[in-house]
């Protein structure tokens, strides 16, 4: 928070003009996302993903059905309500129902964040990074879906794939665990929050500006469940986190301040291929991370933003300060007693990436 507020006061002192366009570019997609990440939160204090733990729990089958569907499950919450919910709420989910079934617990462990990157390609607020890219651009929600569903699906049919097959030697805890995943709490999904969550997945879809549209519907759903004592206002402030997405805020508006101001970054997307747009948004994202990256290199209307998205997005999976994400799925593992491996990590993402990337862009290139 201290970086972002110390970043955007000296934007706004060297060039105030440029620092409120920026902001006016940036605050809509942090709103939404914020909004996205509070319908998870209380989502998760109803028991709507320990339900859905239950379901897989309850599946028949073996490891590998077993495997398939949680990866499935994490594709879809990370679509809807946005790859930072998946990455947070759904690791100790899956966990757990790897050890009460006996199964490979890294699969699932390293599948989930993987696949909540590749899987947040499908809508803008599925990833901040699409927002970023997107802001100045106004594309509609169902034309943005039209454009990556081709890409997403062979992005998700990879990345359970190549993990699967990475990880298929890989039984019992997950490597450096140092405690058993506890039991999640078993609840039937109320009514009242997965018609939020559905009337969220709708805006966006239909709205041409739903931050703040979404955002509402979270803090009313709050609201409720707080006052039905259902939810505990502190957990859930907690788990969104409003100091880390403010900060965010800020440090984008700098950076956005910043693109304006040095062309080099607009020139080399302008200038660049899909391939390459893809490979320069992979690489950033892990040299700087891709939240600062998408904003460098998508502020001035770069000429292939759709493979840009796909190295933006996908990227991460290489090195895990490459994402939020990453952050908080380390988070959610080590609160219940397991340690992910970096190396481990970026050894499979070594292997994953240039696949998944190449699997997205062959799609791109043959249904656009």
């Amino acid at each position: 928070l201290s970086a972002g507020v110390v970043g955007a006061l000296l934007s706004v002192a060297l060039d105030w003009p440029d620092a409120a366009t920026s902001a006016a570019r940036t605050w809509p997609p942090f709103v939404l996302v914020a909004g996205l990440l509070l319908l998870g939160a209380v989502a998760n204090e109803d028991g709507v993903f320990s339900a859905a733990g239950d379901l897989l729990d309850r599946l028949p089958g073996g490891e590998v059905a077993l495997y398939f569907a949680a990866m499935g499950f994490v594709a879809l919450v990370s679509v809807v309500l946005n790859l930072d919910t998946a990455a947070a709420f759904l690791t100790p989910v899956v966990l757990y129902v790897a050890e009460k079934r006996q199964a490979g617990q890294a699969r699932l462990l390293y599948g989930c964040l993987f696949m909540a990157n590749s899987a947040s390609l499908l809508l803008p607020g599925s990833n901040l990074t699409n927002l970023l890219v997107l802001a100045d651009r106004r594309i509609r929600a169902p034309a943005f879906l039209g454009r990556m569903l081709a890409p997403w699906l062979a992005a998700v049919v990879v990345t359970s794939i190549v993990v699967f097959l990475i990880f298929r030697h890989s039984p019992g805890p997950a490597s450096g665990a140092t405690g058993p995943a506890r039991a999640v709490r078993r609840s039937q999904p109320p009514l009242l929050t997965l018609v939020a969550i559905g009337l969220a997945a709708a805006a966006i879809l239909v709205v041409p500006d739903a931050a703040l549209p979404v955002a509402a519907l979270g803090l009313a759903l709050a609201a409720v469940r707080a006052a039905q004592r259902r939810v505990t206002p502190r957990r859930v402030a907690a788990s969104v986190d409003g100091a880390v997405i403010g900060g965010l805020f800020l440090v984008a508006m700098a950076l956005g301040t910043l693109a304006r101001a040095w062309s080099y970054p607009a020139t080399v997307m302008r200038s660049a291929g899909a391939v390459e747009a893809a490979v320069v948004g992979a690489v950033a994202s892990v040299a700087i991370n891709n939240l600062p990256a998408a904003v460098l290199l998508g502020s001035r209307a770069p000429a292939h933003p759709i493979p840009l998205l796909f190295g933006l997005d996908i990227g991460p999976n290489l090195v895990l300060s490459g994402s939020l994400s990453a952050l908080v799925w380390w988070r959610a593992a080590k609160t219940i007693g397991v340690t992910p491996s970096p190396r481990r990590y970026s050894a499979a993402g070594a292997v994953l990436v240039p696949l998944t990337l190449a699997a997205a862009l062959g799609a791109y290139a043959l249904f656009r």
